[in-house]
């Protein structure tokens, strides 16, 4: 289909699921337990239950390509690199960002291994309850390091190239439980931007590789309801992506107002374009979603586009959520008949 629709990963939990007000106070990096509403015994139930209402409302939507709704995650990444051989989850340390914020983060203490599968029960999960072209995100290996303290490689590459390694391995299994395209977040690429030029697409390249279903690599400036304030323009790093292995960039443009011109330097990839503002708190209208999607067609073939929000959704009140998500759909038909593709 010309102009596909799709998700970046997560969607609303269910107020009975987690505790909203912790979850807006931060993204995890260490493990959060009391996020959760659900005492243990009865959690991974309630998870599928809030899974099977993500994926419906996506549906009820009409979303083309559909995820899990990531209802089973603490933040994007905490889950699976809390999971991995070598990484400290218990004995964390602190970090400082240059603005004084105090984050404490996991540690890497050994070499990093994948000794177990994260997501492969879920993605059986949600194959069973849908038809639809099912996308599973993973967290990327440059961001995934970024978010450690290492004290074991002393070396940045070395450890990214491990975590790709990694990511590869559980993305394989992925593909065999029923994902359909694999996508990997990485959205610390644009905060570290020298270290980006030097290895993120060989660890991009490395966690995708061989995995034989469409790839994507989402990069945005952070969740609206955590960032704030006004977003760059531009990325600082982006058009090296072109020459990775990914079939799709999954890029921000409606909060930040990208300047769109940058999709004709990432040819020949497809583009998943955010054209939803997760900053707005109101849903827009098909209207003006539709003239999103026109204005990026001046520098894309719709063949290469794919419309999607910006980012997560996981922030936002579930009926801002869906009515954003309906928007979408609306407006993708609107600009799919006046170019002559399938509606």
């Amino acid at each position: 289909m010309m102009l596909p629709t799709t998700v970046v990963g997560s969607y609303p939990q269910p107020d009975w699921l987690v505790d909203r007000d912790l979850l807006a106070q931060g993204v995890a990096r260490t493990a959060l337990s009391q996020l959760w509403r659900v005492e243990q015994p009865w959690l991974q139930q309630a998870q599928d239950d809030a899974t099977v209402l993500a994926v419906r409302e996506m549906e009820r939507a009409g979303i083309d390509i559909v995820t899990d709704g990531e209802v089973r995650r603490e933040s994007y990444s905490n889950r699976f690199a809390l999971s991995l051989e070598g990484v400290d989850g218990e004995n964390t340390a602190q970090v400082v960002s240059p603005s004084g914020r105090v984050t404490r983060v996991p540690r890497v203490v050994g070499e990093i291994r994948r000794t177990h599968s994260v997501e492969e029960r879920d993605v059986r999960f949600t194959r069973s309850i849908t038809d639809r072209t099912l996308k599973v995100t993973l967290p990327g290996p440059f961001t995934i390091g970024q978010q450690l303290l290492d004290d074991h490689y002393g070396d940045e590459e070395e450890l990214a190239m491990e975590l790709a390694a990694a990511v590869n391995e559980e993305a394989r299994t992925l593909v065999a439980a029923g994902a359909d395209v694999i996508q990997i977040d990485e959205p610390w690429l644009r905060n570290n931007p020298a270290a980006a030029e030097r290895y993120a697409v060989r660890a991009i390249d490395r966690a995708l590789a061989g995995l034989g279903v469409p790839t994507v690599v989402h990069l945005c400036f952070g969740y609206a309801a955590i960032v704030g304030g006004d977003k760059p323009t531009g990325y600082s790093f982006l058009i090296p992506l072109a020459d990775s292995c990914a079939d799709q960039i999954s890029i921000e443009a409606a909060q930040p107002h990208l300047d769109l011109g940058v999709l004709a330097d990432l040819a020949p990839k497809t583009v998943v374009l955010g054209v939803l503002d997760l900053a707005d708190p109101q849903a827009e209208t098909s209207e003006v979603v539709a003239n999103r999607i026109t204005s990026a067609l001046t520098h894309i073939s719709p063949e290469r586009l794919v419309v999607a929000p910006d980012c997560g959704m996981k922030y936002l009140p579930r009926e801002v959520a869906y009515g954003k998500l309906c928007a979408l759909v609306e407006g993708a038909k609107t600009v799919r008949a006046a170019v002559g593709g399938e509606v």
